[in-house]
């Protein structure tokens, strides 16, 4: 047994706990919980400030880690996905080394689970070797283009087969966003997946989105067309991206929207109108990194929304760290309670993964990890600002 203390623990889900002390075993599971007048003469590991649960990134592109600094800031979505497409290709050994590295980096400030983005194999031997767990989103398109389904689905179950499943790593296929997916291969991804399963789309991250929905305009034609694909026969329904979501998708799964960059508190309300399994993924670095902008988080906690965090690709960041994420918000928008970015970063996202009986809180029977931060616990008025997240358990 390890007994850990600090002036606070945050379990998430229940109280803070004034100098706390958690008690694991070797394996990591929590065996007891409580003050340290509850424990008697014991050798206790002690940190100034909190501890709190490992965290928990619904949204990572960790395929991509190779490609840090290769795209400039601000040149929002569109460039950046032709960035992507043209400067992935690199030597095999040298992303798996960036794969590798970044999944250790995450590890260390205290990132217990991972959502993942794939839309190739690199990261499944990595994955089946990590200390942490992942849930793998194959990533599937075809551009709106019904003549691409076939070919594509094809293409995508080697990818799929292939995906880590070890321990508690789970996998599903899923659609990449409104405006690269046809209904046809919606169809078939609901379809093809197990039950139980998570989705993750991409949603609503730019205005060119919203704009070929509603009207048609924007620059995703043009887009499209550098891949050989027209829309010539496409009609905008006159409604925002994401109502082409919730007409596509199966409103009986766990679905993870990410990004939510332009959701207003209508498009909110509409997902919640049509399922009760909606998360909302917010990555707000990577929003600053590629279009400049952020969520406004007030019409997501108006409609008492279950939030999450994710921190996209080292591509679209500057760090892979959920506790910059909360500073983030914390620094742009300072309303937000900062109770509730811990529910966002730990507990909400385990849900949304599937894995709320084992990682989220500090729970008697969990194994969620121990991760101290160096703050002066005052409650919502704590300054976050100097503050750095580092696993100790």
């Amino acid at each position: 047994m390890k007994y850990y203390t600090a002036d606070y623990i945050l379990p998430i889900t229940s109280d803070p706990i004034k100098n706390g002390v958690v008690a694991t075993n070797e394996a990591g599971k929590i065996e007891k919980l409580g003050t340290k007048s509850d424990f008697g003469d014991i050798d206790v590991i002690s940190y100034e400030g909190v501890i709190i649960p490992g965290l928990i990134n619904t949204h990572c592109h960790l395929e991509l880690s190779h490609m840090k600094g290769i795209c400039q800031t601000g040149t929002t979505l569109i460039p950046f996905i032709q960035d992507v497409v043209k400067q992935r290709e690199v030597d095999q050994d040298i992303i798996k080394e960036h794969i590798a590295a970044y999944d250790q980096k995450m590890w260390e400030v205290g990132i217990q689970a991972v959502g993942d983005i794939s839309n190739k194999v690199d990261t499944a031997e990595q994955k089946d070797n990590s200390p942490i767990t992942y849930y793998t989103f194959v990533e599937m398109f075809d551009f709106m283009h019904a003549p691409m389904t076939r070919q594509v689905i094809e293409n995508y179950r080697a990818v799929f087969r292939d995906q880590s499943d070890k321990g508690h790593n789970k996998k599903s296929l899923v659609p990449h966003a409104p405006y690269s997916v046809s209904p046809q291969l919606f169809d078939f991804i609901n379809k093809a997946n197990p039950e139980s399963r998570t989705i993750s789309i991409h949603n609503q991250e730019t205005l060119d989105e919203n704009l070929l929905f509603l009207d048609g305009s924007g620059e995703f034609k043009e887009f499209f067309g550098a891949f050989g694909v027209t829309l010539e026969d496409y009609e905008p329904s006159g409604k925002t991206s994401i109502h082409y979501t919730l007409e596509n998708l199966s409103p009986q799964d766990k679905n993870i929207f990410v990004h939510n960059t332009l959701s207003t508190e209508e498009d909110i309300k509409a997902a919640h109108n049509w399922s009760e399994n909606i998360y909302w993924a917010t990555c707000p670095n990577a929003n600053l990194y590629i279009e400049n902008k952020l969520p406004y988080y007030k019409n997501f906690i108006n409609q008492k929304a279950k939030m999450t965090i994710g921190t996209d690709s080292i591509m679209s960041n500057w760090q892979l760290c959920v506790w910059s994420e909360i500073k983030t918000i914390s620094q742009y928008q300072s309303y937000v309670p900062l109770t509730e970015l811990l529910q966002w970063a730990t507990i909400n996202g385990a849900e949304a993964l599937g894995y709320q009986d084992i990682f989220g809180s500090l729970e008697v029977g969990k194994s969620p990890g121990l991760v101290h931060i160096n703050v002066k616990w005052e409650g919502e008025n704590t300054d976050l600002r100097h503050s750095q997240a580092k696993r100790i358990c």
